[in-house]
């Protein structure tokens, strides 16, 4: 597989000029500059391809085995996985509040999409643990944050998520696991969960398992659940990993792709938990983990996707096929029109979705978290299915090699292919998209998002440069669509399964609408340069590109929309 190579050109310059001003500096008062946080993703890149990249293929190939109850990963992951935390880098992204460095949203976007770019795999470990440690940092008591947290967010300790069960999965209120109350104030777990992701293995001390379970009497809905920590191994006195706790690993899945993660099959009996926060608060207190987890999904998907998008430009740099036309004798393959026109719609994809986590990321940090919950479905609905397209488009480039599995191409499309399932299918993102986000308060954080767009779009237009002119007038023609695709949805709000079912195609229309957006804001941070820089012409010909080939599809969608439920 090729080498991988961290972008730490583009966050230099998300950092300090695509939106503006300085995103770091402004949300950690200045404690941290857009230089310092570039510093930290070059250094994060150069762990990322020494230590985890190398290791992508092997877990690819060997991937997690099962043996007397116990997962085993790969020769090098229990080392890599040491090396990360001795670097510090679970702690980094862990809030103050937890006992974390508590990098800005910003930072942590760039961080997520290297450690996914150069082995998605083991970077799920890193993804769960720190949505656990989000979780347990807004509702664990003293005792459980003195026990458990502090552990996880040091890394001698790693997280799970604990919700699927064989009979439900999106429906949480199927949920049969069952937590009974003893007299010493632990409970009793008892039940199976399926799909854990990371849910065994033998790289850390411990695992800390978030739990959904059912109360007795507890209401048979989702209302029903509360939220418990049960860990692998139990933890005396002295507050090391003691005797195993009544958790059984009882089969690891074969799947398609993401082999060096291990996605486990666990049975409580009579485990021992402890809950978190409140009796029958458990689906609360783990939306907050589902929704670090689906930001991740983002940055997940934009690893991948650049992984795939480098891969093909080098073998396309490479590769001698055929007549190039109107090229000299010798031209590789990266010449080919079709060839070159692939390479650009993966790379200004990649670009619009790097933005765009950066962007969101650092709303949290900022005032207007009502934007920034706004942005959770579209950018893991909408990078999640983009990077799919990516991924096989870095097969296509590769020609038949691409579906040999020794090039690596496909393993990058195969890790890709669940992601626009796990965390919540598409679906999942676009109803709570639609439903409480758009519906609920008839468009208003749409068209706020909207008029910013148009804001971006007058000043394009005050540029004297084609680029320029061409992104504003068709940005300004898709927010025109994306207006006429809301009025349509909001015309749904009586006529749910007409709203349900072009909710996905209206996601996408955001999703791609805001990929605009960011190319359009580099166009203008591009055009403020006095002197022409190295990468500007690249930005500029990947924003034109992305206006004229990814950002139709706004026009597209929007018809779609506006149909609803056909039939």
């Amino acid at each position: 597989m090729a080498e991988y190579i961290p972008p730490v050109d583009d966050y230099a310059f998300l950092y300090s000029e695509a939106f503006g001003l300085d995103l770091v500096a402004r949300a950690t008062g200045g404690e941290l500059s857009a230089e310092d946080a570039t510093e930290i993703i070059a250094g994060a890149g150069e762990f990322a391809a020494s230590v985890l990249a190398p290791l992508e293929t092997v877990g690819d190939r060997v991937g997690a085995t099962l043996t007397d109850g116990q997962v085993h990963l790969p020769t090098g992951f229990a080392e890599a996985y040491q090396a990360f935390v001795d670097a510090g880098w679970i702690a980094a992204g862990a809030p103050t509040s937890a006992g974390g460095d508590g990098l800005p949203g910003a930072v942590r976007a760039g961080l997520g999409e290297i450690w996914n770019a150069s082995n998605a795999a083991f970077a799920l470990c890193w993804l769960l643990t720190a949505g656990q440690i989000h979780a347990l940092d807004a509702a664990a008591s003293d005792e459980l944050r003195e026990t458990y947290l502090t552990k996880l967010v040091s890394g001698q300790w790693t997280g799970t998520m604990n919700l699927t069960e064989p009979d439900a999965g999106t429906d949480l209120g199927a949920i049969r696991t069952m937590a009974t109350p003893r007299a010493d104030g632990t409970w009793g777990i008892s039940g199976q969960k399926i799909f854990i992701t990371w849910g065994d293995h033998d790289v850390a001390e411990n695992i800390v398992h978030l739990v959904l379970a059912r109360t007795p009497d507890a209401p048979a809905s989702a209302k029903g659940l509360s939220l418990f920590v049960a860990p692998k191994f139990l933890v005396d006195d002295a507050g090391a990993p003691g005797a195993r706790n009544a958790i059984t690993t009882v089969a690891i899945e074969h799947k398609l792709g993401i082999h060096g993660s291990p996605t486990c099959v666990l049975a409580y009996e009579d485990a021992t938990g402890y809950l978190v926060g409140e009796v029958g608060g458990g689906l609360a207190g783990m939306f907050v983990m589902m929704n670090s987890a689906r930001t991740g999904m983002g940055f997940q998907a934009t690893g991948i996707a650049d992984r795939a998008l480098q891969q093909a430009s080098g073998y396309a740099a490479q590769r001698l096929q055929g007549a190039v036309l109107d090229r000299p004798a010798g031209t590789p393959i990266a010449e080919h029109p079709d060839v070159r026109r692939l390479l650009l719609s993966m790379a200004s994809d990649v670009f619009a979705m790097r933005a765009l986590g950066v962007y969101v990321d650092d709303l949290f940090d900022g005032e207007d978290v009502t934007l920034a919950e706004f942005f959770v479905p579209i950018l893991k609905g909408w990078t999640t299915e983009d990077a799919v397209q990516v991924a096989s488009d870095g097969i296509q480039v590769h020609g038949g090699m691409g579906f040999i599995e020794e090039t690596g191409a496909a393993q990058h499309y195969r890790d890709a292919r669940i992601m626009p399932i796990y965390e919540g299918t598409t679906a999942i993102q676009s109803n709570d998209l639609i439903g409480r986000k758009v519906i609920r308060n008839g468009g208003a954080t749409v068209e706020r998002l909207l008029g910013r767009i148009d804001e971006t779009i007058a000043t394009l237009r005050a540029a004297e440069h084609p680029v320029a002119q061409r992104t504003a007038d068709r940005l300004e023609r898709a927010v025109e669509a994306s207006r006429r695709a809301t009025q349509a949805l909001l015309g749904f709000a009586t006529s749910p399964r007409d709203a349900a079912a072009v909710s996905v195609p209206y996601l996408m229309l955001l999703g791609t609408l805001s990929g605009g957006w960011m190319h359009a804001l580099a166009v203008v941070a591009v055009l403020a340069h006095e002197t022409e820089q190295e990468k500007d012409a690249a930005r500029l010909t990947l924003a034109d590109f992305y206006g004229a080939h990814h950002l139709p599809r706004v026009h597209a969608l929007a018809e779609t929309v506006a149909g609803g439920e056909i039939g």
